[in-house]
């Protein structure tokens, strides 16, 4: 719908707004790993967690010899620019410790951020098919050019079987791949691109200087070395480390009751086997990234999936309360989801000019939030489970409503009945304690 539609469509409602004024505040480049959106920059580099990861490294693209003491597992995105900086830092890692260093790859494309790093994944991943995946993968990093035409010229270039590799990117087995490599992204918390891990521990601040990255290989290989000296194989050091890794760092979530008002902006229907609350601010900008995901939502569940919409602007967004009350105005004329996707299209639009009505709803909705310990937009409930990371990617949300509809398919066949299906599976994930069962 054309912006001027939009606008005489809740004229009635809306005192004027969006004349031009624009927003204080910017998106900024994409978030390094393991940092929260929002969360300013540390002033100095944070010491390396000891924690040892579990982190298999079979069937993953290897690059160095296979007794290397030291292993460095990479979680990248090909269209993420911090991950480009950094692949000149491991290329100085892998010359400097020629020999004793290998580079494991996995795939963690950025979906929500990035709309060509899939593509670029499972080009690399169905190079790999042909041997020739660390070809494809410097290539990748050397340019941001990754549309399918320069993919397929740098596949020429490699000397691939060009038509083998187009029909290998659409092998499920590809698809597979990519998503083992993104759970267990998750499974070890990595949020952000890239990821770095030594010998299992991870490396802090994600695309971080050569020091930082010797600091901690030298002290891993010093480890391995006590390790060989004391009999163990050099090719069986990372084995022998990853006997006492941790499986996951990710905290089951906590499942809260998260209510869903008969007058909060919603699609799907209402006896859902899936119903997902998001709280956002209109002027936030990771809270746009997302929005493309609610409509891929929308167009990949009809039928399976409820989502609701409550507000919750900022204080640190001064023009969120009014564009919060230009949602709840345009919803009255039965066009919210018109304006959802106008605002977060047109945030440097926004200005403070008052509106008279729709303060209830949006207080409403804030102190809902703060009720359920919503502390930062976007965050998203999926029948009351938070989704932790929930900005980064359609696909992790994706994997948590597909599990989501397998409990309610069970709890449905079992007798209970759909106008009941929403509160049991809450209570049911919750239990006695409250905690996710």
């Amino acid at each position: 719908m054309k912006v001027s539609a939009i606008l005489t469509l809740i004229a009635g409602l809306v005192l004027g707004f969006f004349i031009g004024q624009a927003t204080r505040t910017t998106a900024p480049s994409s978030p390094t790993t393991a940092q929260r959106p929002g969360t300013p920059p540390a002033r100095q580099r944070p010491p390396a967690d000891a924690t040892v990861y579990r982190l298999p490294v079979e069937d993953s693209p290897i690059r160095g010899p296979a007794d290397a003491l030291v292993t460095l597992v990479e979680f990248s995105d090909y269209q993420c620019p911090f991950c480009r900086q950094a692949h000149a830092t491991v290329t100085q890692v892998e010359k400097k410790y020629a020999g004793k260093v290998r580079l494991v790859m996995k795939q963690f494309p950025l979906t929500s951020l990035h709309p060509q790093a899939m593509g670029a994944a499972k080009a690399a991943v169905a190079a790999g098919m042909q041997g020739r995946y660390w070809e494809m993968h410097d290539r990748l990093f050397a340019s941001p050019q990754l549309d399918p035409d320069t993919l397929e010229h740098y596949a020429r270039e490699i000397g691939l079987d060009v038509d083998r590799w187009k029909h290998d990117q659409a092998d499920a087995k590809v698809a597979a791949i990519i998503q083992r490599d993104m759970d267990l992204a998750t499974n070890v918390n990595v949020s952000g691109t890239p990821a770095f891990f030594v010998n299992g521990r991870r490396l802090p601040g994600g695309a971080a200087p050569l020091d930082a990255f010797s600091s901690l290989i030298d002290e891993e290989l010093a480890k391995a070395e006590a390790m060989v000296r004391g009999g163990v194989p050099a090719s069986q050091v990372y084995a022998k480390i990853q006997e006492k890794s941790v499986a996951s760092a990710v905290p089951p979530p906590v499942v809260k009751k998260v209510d869903t008002p008969a007058d909060s902006p919603s699609f799907g229907p209402a006896m859902a086997k899936v119903t997902i609350v998001e709280w956002s601010d209109f002027q936030c900008p990771y809270c746009a990234r997302a929005a493309p995901m609610v409509e891929q939502i929308r167009q990949t569940y009809p039928k399976e999936v409820r989502f609701v919409f409550r507000h919750y602007p900022l204080p640190m967004h001064p023009d969120a309360p009014m564009a919060a009350r230009a949602g709840v105005a345009a919803q009255a004329q039965g066009k919210f989801w018109q304006m959802h996707d106008w605002m977060y299209q047109h945030q440097r639009e926004l200005n403070r000019d008052p509106l008279e009505k729709a303060e209830a709803r949006v207080q409403a909705d804030a102190q809902a939030a703060q009720t359920v310990g919503v502390s930062a937009t976007p965050t998203f409930f999926v029948n009351g489970r938070e989704h932790v990371g929930g900005w980064a990617s359609f696909d992790s949300l994706k994997a948590e409503i597909d599990k989501e509809i397998t409990r309610a398919d069970k709890l449905l066949s079992s007798g209970v009945k759909p106008a009941d299906l929403y509160g049991r599976l809450v209570a049911d994930s919750a239990g006695p304690s409250g905690a996710r069962n």
